[in-house]
């Protein structure tokens, strides 16, 4: 087994090879719109979100569900093979190292913030990290693979309707207190890029 590659990555890299791949000539009609719907997510998705969920209740599902939707955040469960041709065709190949188990993927042409917040929100309130029952596999931002720490970085920053309330908020408050909530918004922001930079640098 190649060193620091997860077990079931590994055994899902075998059996994919062991297929000789999928090419899009020998799938179905049906699946090719499958996949080119999925391109055109990821191609035109300021925000991404890649999860594994192992044993979410109904009831979890469904308020995960009425979160993202009220955020604007277009959420549903994608099979792997499906994923990784999207993501080729898409030039977002990195992707495919996570394709493993379970995925379910979230995505926003709005706002690049929103997906990673409400995921790593929904987390951070039922305490998912611990049972590992929904965990964050990779995020990308307008195109740009990112990792599970950027996409938490990303999770801290706020939404556009988060921003525009701030702001409109701050307007009749004292200077002061503008300069500040724009402060505040540029190091979490510089802090973001910093570590894509920084990701892109050791690829």
């Amino acid at each position: 087994m190649i060193s620091g590659v997860q077990p079931e990555v590994f055994l899902f890299a075998l059996k994919f090879t062991a297929m000789g791949g999928v090419r899009m000539s020998k799938i179905s009609p049906e699946k090719k719109a499958v996949v080119a719907e999925l391109t055109e997510q990821l191609k035109s998705a300021k925000g991404v979100v890649l999860t594994s969920y192992k044993g979410l209740t109904v009831a979890q599902d469904t308020e995960l569900r009425r979160e993202l939707r009220a955020a604007g955040v277009s959420y549903h469960v994608v099979k792997n093979t499906m994923m990784h041709l999207a993501a080729d065709a898409a030039g977002m190949n990195e992707i495919d190292e996570h394709l493993a188990g379970t995925t379910a993927f979230a995505f926003s042409a709005e706002d690049a913030v929103a997906p990673a917040k409400v995921i790593c929100g929904f987390i951070k309130k039922n305490k998912l990290d611990e049972s590992e029952l929904l965990t964050v596999k990779v995020g990308a931002i307008e195109g740009q693979v990112v990792g599970v720490k950027e996409v938490k970085a990303l999770a801290e920053l706020p939404s556009r309707e988060e921003l525009i309330a701030k702001m409109l908020g701050s307007m009749n408050a004292p200077i002061s207190n503008t300069v500040g909530v724009l402060q505040g918004v540029i190091r979490k922001a510089v802090y973001v890029l910093e570590a894509i930079r920084e990701q892109k640098a050791s690829a």
